[in-house]
């Protein structure tokens, strides 16, 4: 028999059959696979998995390319076979290692869907086991997942009717004994299995229990966005918080105070974390899980939302020896994700790197990251201290919060070190602000800042299901001298027919869940300290002051980078509008 990649070899390739596919139905466009060509070339990965690893494309749609383009079959939810077979020659474990699922049998061979159909070695040593031909079905890894629990995970998923049966008395709280029994239980153990494994399935980034009078509401934010997926009976209450709590290494005996811990484990064979906080309330311990999923961090500028002016004024700051970079956003619009992308870029066997974090929520290889535990005085102007005994070149600090840590900050980026940390404000002009008022001595502050990153994060646009929008030509005009600063229509003009710009709006499918968008990305705005903006720090200028000598010096807003980002149809000007104020 032919074999299967002679087969592929003799066609066009792998690559240019799925761009051409990808390309032809709208999910990929011309910078698009660039980026996927740049990326492949410097990783040396095959197309497809490139494509997904930067979230060019949905599985999904990946792996329709792929079946149109190998002429294979793709699996659906119908050939998903009611009993599972082969069970002694092909166990539970090696389904899982391989991700493959045998769908079925007839008289020329056995359907084998395969999340890898390229894997020939996997190919033929099912068929070799078997003794029987394999036909290969494409199907998504999440497909494969999901079809192989439904099979041979042992028992059915928690009745919530039966939880609630079971566990329909709440007294079990005062009770620490009973409670870490009933926790230890199978059903709530699935339970909250099930949970997690959900979230992670639907790419949410946290999980929240919520404890009320009627049971337990459980919300994933999904894209920055609450949404309400069950509640759970009343009685399960303590039960389910203190598995979350006994997999966390919190103490369930304590529910007046707020605990922070930890989880690690494998969903699906992705290896995630999750940072557990629990807070009491009038119900009960509510209960928040962030879900760092270490398998899909991208800590690429570009990825990121880094792009034009503000990707080249980062990259120069990023290239100078020393000084102060800060990136200041709300909680959860990325900003270690921004600071974590500049170390893996300036990474080098020739420099050494630390990292003062609490707590800390990716491994990098190579640099030396520690957590900050304040109970046992290792606060982050401790751990600076002892830092700058060690010889470092490149420091990040999790958090500035208060005046010694900024201090000590300071001190080190006068010293010859390039220093990066977080602050909590508004925008980057009142960043400069925050640190005066914290008691920086205003030369000291300009001298040693180099440049203040501000960030929101907005929602993608699904790719599989983004319409184009037709737009008025007086609102094109207006939203295009918004974006590049332009006043004069006639100037207006020539830069429309100079460029293509395509407004798209949300749609829905099932790739995106029905809501229109896929993943989010940041908008931002960098304040270089050029020597106008020096000036106004020296003399004390107010926000408004250091920001418009910020635009003076080619400052792009966050809601210019906004608006560059809804003209090239990534996101939406409602997404963008949400987030940033019009400056």
């Amino acid at each position: 028999m032919t074999n299967f990649l002679d087969t592929i070899r003799r066609d066009a390739s792998l690559a240019e059959g799925l761009a051409r596919r990808l390309t032809q139905s709208g999910i990929l466009d011309a910078a698009g696979l660039q980026r996927a060509e740049r990326a492949q070339q410097r990783s040396g990965e095959r197309f497809d998995r490139v494509l997904t690893r930067l979230g060019l494309a949905s599985e999904r749609a990946v792996a329709d390319a792929m079946s149109l383009t190998l002429a294979l079959p793709l699996m659906s939810q119908a050939d998903v076979p009611l009993t599972r077979a082969f069970d002694t020659q092909l166990p539970l474990a090696y389904l899982k290692e391989h991700r493959i699922l045998p769908l079925n049998e007839a008289a020329h061979g056995v359907a084998l869907a395969m999340a890898d159909p390229l894997d020939e070695e996997t190919a033929s040593a099912v068929a070799f086991l078997l003794e029987r031909p394999v036909i290969r079905h494409v199907a998504t890894a999440g497909d494969i997942d999901t079809a192989i629990e439904q099979l041979y995970t042992e028992g059915q998923p928690a009745d919530r009717g039966d939880l609630a049966n079971a566990y329909s008395d709440d007294a079990s709280e005062e009770d620490v004994d009973r409670l870490k029994d009933i926790a230890s239980e199978a059903p709530i153990i699935r339970l909250v299995q099930q949970l997690i494994a959900r979230a992670v399935e639907t790419e949410a980034s946290d999980v929240h229990l919520e404890p009320g009078e009627d049971g337990v509401r459980v919300r994933y934010r999904i894209d920055g966005v609450l949404h309400t997926v069950e509640t759970l009976p009343p009685g399960v209450r303590a039960a389910v918080t203190s598995r979350v709590k006994i997999m966390a290494r919190l103490n369930i005996a304590e529910r007046r105070l707020p605990q922070d811990g930890r989880i690690r484990l494998a969903v699906r064979g992705k290896d995630i974390d999750l940072r557990v906080s629990t807070m009491p309330t009038l119900y009960g311990e509510g209960v928040v899980l962030r879900i760092l999923d270490r398998s899909t961090n991208r800590l690429d500028l570009e990825d990121l939302g880094f792009h034009g002016p503000v990707l080249d004024a980062f990259r120069r700051v990023l290239a100078q020896p020393n000084g102060i970079v800060l990136v200041t956003g709300p909680t959860g619009s990325g900003k270690t994700t921004t600071l974590y992308s500049a170390l893996a870029g300036l990474n080098s066997a020739e420099l050494k790197l630390f990292t003062v974090e609490d707590p800390i929520e990716y491994h990098l290889a190579g640099i030396n990251q520690i957590q900050v535990q304040p109970k046992i005085g290792l606060t982050f102007a401790a751990a600076l201290r002892s830092i700058l005994r060690q010889d470092p070149d490149i420091i990040m600090i999790g958090e500035i919060r208060d005046l010694e840590t900024a201090q000590i900050a300071i001190q080190a980026s006068l010293t010859g070190h390039l220093v990066f940390s977080t602050v909590h404000t508004n925008s980057a002009a009142a960043t400069v602000v925050r640190l005066l008022d914290m008691g920086i001595e205003s030369y000291l502050l300009a001298s040693s800042v180099t440049a203040v990153v501000s960030q929101r994060l907005v929602r993608q646009l699904c790719r599989d299901c983004a319409k184009s929008r037709a737009v008025p030509k007086d609102m094109l005009r207006k939203l295009v001298g918004d974006a590049f600063a332009i006043s004069d229509v006639a100037a207006i003009d020539t830069h429309i027919a100079a460029h293509t710009y395509e407004l798209k709006s949300a749609a829905g499918c099932p790739s995106c869940r029905h809501t229109g968008y896929a993943g989010r990305t940041a908008v931002l705005e960098l304040l270089e300290m050029t020597d106008g903006v020096k000036e106004h720090i020296v003399e004390g200028a107010s926000e408004q002051r250091i920001e418009k000598a910020g635009h003076a010096a080619g400052m792009v807003s966050m809601y210019r980078d906004g608006l560059q980002k809804v003209l090239t149809g990534e996101t939406t000007l409602e997404e963008v509008l949400q987030v940033t104020r019009i400056r």
